[in-house]
C-alpha cells in the first residue's frame, strides 16, 4: 500500500480528500463516510483498514462537513469545577481514553464552583457543536437546564446517585459514605470528633459526605461543637491552618474527619508538626483514596472512590444515548472503607 501513497507535503495534504481514501482502501467513498460518521456500521476490520489509509495519506475530515451529513460532531463536553484536582484530573484522562476509542473528542471546560462562570461556558460548547455534555454534581443555574432542554443536548451528572430527581446521574451515594466513615471513627470509641470538609458553596458532594457524618456523629451523642466543624479550599495550607486551630489547645479532638484525601493529608502534617501523634492521639481520615494515601506515613484512612469507572460509565452513557439506545438512567457506583495506619482508638 505505501508504494502507491503519494510523496506528503503541505500543498498535497491540503488536496487530498474521502475518494483518494476510498481508492487506497479499495471500498467506495460511502463506505468511507460511514466508517467515518458510523462507526459502528461497519465491521472493525474495514474499519482499521480505512484507518490504516488516513494515516498513511495525511487525510484530514472536514468537522463541519461530517456535521453537516451525520448531525453529529462526535464532540462530548465536560464542565468540571477546577482542573488543579487529582480527582478532576484522574477521572477526565479514563474519559478521554474511553471517548477516543469511540471516535469521540473530549471538550474540557472548568467553572470554579460559579454557577454563571458554568452556564457562560456550557454556551460556549453548545456554540462549537458539541453532541453531550458531562457535569459534575447536580447544583446547576436554571438557565443551564433550560439551555441544555432547547437545545436538545443530552447531559449526564457525574459524581452523584440521585434516582429521585430526573436528571442523569453516576456516582455515589455521598451521603451514605460520609455515614459509612464516621461510624468507622465513632466504632473505634471515639467521641471528640471534629470535621474540616471542603468549601460546600455549589458542592452537593461535599455537603453530602459532611451531612452523613454529622448525621452518625449525632445519633452516637457526639456532634462536633461549631468550632470543630470547620471549611477549607482544597489545598494543603488551609487545611494545615484549620488543623492549628483544633490542636493548639489541650481541649482537642481525638479525631478529625476530612472531605476529602487533600484536606486529610494537611491536617496530617500540621498535627506532627505540633508534636501530635498519628495516630496514638489523633486520628483522621479522609475521602477519595488519592495515590498518595497509601504512601503517607502513616499511610491514610480513607473511602475509596471509583473515579476512573464513574467517568468511564457517564461516557458511556452519552455516547450509548447517542447511538439510538436506551442505557440506565441512574447509575449507582460501591465505595469502600479502606482502613489504614492514620486511625485508631482514642488513646487514654
Amino acid at each position: 500500500m505505501s508504494d502507491s501513497v503519494p510523496q506528503k507535503n503541505r500543498a498535497t495534504v491540503r488536496q487530498i480528500g474521502i475518494r483518494d481514501v476510498a481508492r487506497h482502501a479499495g471500498v467506495s467513498t460511502a463506505t468511507v463516510s460511514r466508517a467515518l460518521n458510523r462507526p459502528e456500521s461497519v465491521s472493525a476490520e474495514l474499519r482499521e483498514k480505512i484507518r490504516r489509509v488516513i494515516d498513511e495519506i495525511g487525510y484530514i475530515p472536514d468537522a463541519s462537513a461530517r456535521a453537516l451529513s451525520s448531525r453529529r460532531t462526535r464532540t462530548i463536553g465536560a464542565i468540571v469545577p477546577t482542573v488543579d484536582n487529582a480527582m478532576f484530573a484522574q477521572g477526565l484522562q479514563a474519559l478521554q481514553s474511553f471517548l477516543a476509542g469511540k471516535d469521540y473528542l473530549l471538550l474540557l471546560a472548568t467553572n470554579e464552583y460559579d454557577l454563571d462562570v458554568e452556564l457562560k461556558q456550557a454556551r460556549n460548547l453548545v456554540e462549537r457543536g458539541i453532541d453531550a455534555l458531562i457535569l459534575r454534581g447536580d447544583e446547576r443555574h436554571p438557565d443551564l437546564r433550560r439551555l441544555l432542554d432547547t437545545q436538545k443536548i443530552p447531559f449526564v451528572n457525574v459524581g452523584v446517585y440521585e434516582p429521585e430527581k430526573p436528571y442523569p446521574s453516576v456516582g455515589v451515594d455521598n451521603a451514605e459514605a460520609g455515614r459509612t466513615l464516621a461510624r468507622y471513627i465513632t466504632g473505634l470509641g471515639h467521641r471528640r470528633v471534629a470535621v474540616v470538609g471542603a468549601h460546600q458553596r455549589n458542592n452537593d458532594r461535599a455537603r453530602a459526605r459532611m451531612r452523613g457524618v454529622l448525621e452518625v456523629l449525632g445519633d452516637a451523642g457526639c456532634t462536633p461543637r461549631p468550632d470543630w466543624q470547620l471549611n477549607v479550599n482544597y489545598v494543603l495550607d488551609d487545611a494545615a491552618d484549620a488543623a492549628r486551630l483544633l490542636l493548639r489547645s489541650d481541649d482537642r479532638p481525638s479525631a478529625v474527619i476530612c472531605g476529602n484525601d487533600v484536606i486529610a493529608y494537611g491536617v496530617m502534617l500540621a498535627a506532627i508538626r505540633l508534636g501530635v501523634a498519628v495516630p496514638a492521639q489523633l486520628s483522621v481520615a479522609g475521602f477519595d483514596d488519592l495515590e498518595w494515601s497509601r504512601h503517607l506515613q502513616p499511610s491514610l484512612t480513607t473511602i475509596h472512590m471509583p473515579t476512573n469507572e464513574i467517568w468511564v460509565r457517564a461516557g458511556r452513557y452519552l455516547v450509548d444515548l447517542l447511538a439510538g439506545q436506551q442505557p440506565l438512567k441512574h447509575q449507582k457506583m460501591d465505595f469502600s472503607l479502606i482502613v489504614r495506619e492514620s486511625t485508631a482508638p482514642p488513646g487514654p
